[in-house]
């Protein structure tokens, strides 16, 4: 896949992922960046389960980079929320 397939299926992931989470998105570039490290955990869950990780530019690599993100997402508010309370 491609660099910029992978910002697509990043921005794109990001955004659905965050939407679920939190209801709002966290900006266009932690959005893709997110959705980027996403997409890479989403592959590496699913391919521990024996499915097929990210494929390509298409809906299944789609949901697999939004599970990845949510994953990714839930781990950066458990991080980030705590650091943040006093």
């Amino acid at each position: 896949m491609s660099i910029i397939a992978w910002i697509i299926l990043g921005l794109i992931a990001g955004f659905i992922g965050s939407k679920l989470v939190n209801r709002s998105g966290e900006g266009l570039l932690l959005d893709i960046v997110l959705g980027v490290v996403g997409a890479l955990v989403g592959g590496f869950v699913f391919r521990a389960f024996g499915a097929s990780g990210v494929t390509g530019l298409n809906i299944y690599s789609l949901i697999v980079a939004v599970i990845g993100a949510v994953i990714v997402l839930v781990a950066y508010h458990a991080i980030v929320g705590r650091r943040s309370i006093r």
